[in-house]
């Protein structure tokens, strides 16, 4: 998974040398997903992306990220629905 979620990175304008976390929610029922991204997020550095492994686009999550002030981007793969989270300076 490590490396499909830098290959995302690389599909999004967040930093391309960024240490990556991930985070696989694809068979967690609602609100799960949410509840453990937000949970992780304040957990990571500065400068560590968060690639959240997901069936659906996360869209009670992106008006979370807004209000904290992430920035994010959602690729979607033939498996699973990727969201790409990182802090802009």
């Amino acid at each position: 998974m490590q490396e499909t979620a830098r290959e995302v990175l690389g599909e999004t304008a967040a930093p391309d040398d960024a240490p990556v976390e991930t985070l696989d929610v694809r068979n967690a029922g609602p609100p799960e997903p949410l509840r453990r991204t937000l949970e992780t997020l304040p957990d990571l550095g500065d400068d560590v992306a968060l690639v959240q492994f997901n069936d659906r686009a996360p869209q009670h999550l992106y008006p979370k990220l807004d209000d904290r002030g992430y920035a994010y981007e959602t690729v979607e793969r033939a498996d699973a629905t990727v969201t790409v989270i990182w802090s802009e300076p």
